[in-house]
């Protein structure tokens, strides 16, 4: 799926989004595996097991150990890679997050994960300053 977005009243662009069904299933499961691109922007690199959140319409993960997270790092040097999740493989491109939208992904650790001794960390300072949005990449040629 795409959204066309119009930018300064002149130019459009069309950006990917996450179907209803894609996003609900990712949003429901506790499976997703994060692989950014390696440094030769071609190679995935290993898959790492983490949570996931939906927001609206907006897919977003969190990096345990803040910045320091490799997956993380990676994820913000190469902006794309690939993620596995409700079994599905997606081509994906990542987005740091900052700012106001924080609450409301604290809000939906807290429900998705509220069980878990992990969550604490997950909301704090230190992992919401590793927050990312992950959004579908159009691989059409």
């Amino acid at each position: 799926m795409a959204t066309t977005v119009v930018l300064n009243g002149r130019r459009s662009v069309t950006v990917p989004t996450w179907s209803k069904d894609e996003l609900s299933k990712i949003a429901e499961a506790d499976d997703l595996h994060i692989s950014p691109f390696r440094d030769d922007g071609v190679t995935y690199g290993t898959p790492t097991w983490i949570w996931s959140v939906a927001v609206d319409d907006a897919l977003y993960v969190r990096g345990y150990n803040g910045q320091k997270s490799r997956w993380y790092q990676a994820a913000v040097r190469q902006k794309s890679g690939r993620i596995i999740a409700a079994g599905m493989t997606k081509d994906v491109s990542f987005e740091p997050v900052d700012g106001p939208i924080n609450d409301r992904i604290d809000d939906a650790y807290r429900a998705k994960y509220q069980s878990s001794s992990y969550l604490r960390p997950m909301i704090s300072a230190r992992a919401r300053a590793a927050t990312v949005k992950i959004v579908p990449r159009d691989t059409r040629s």
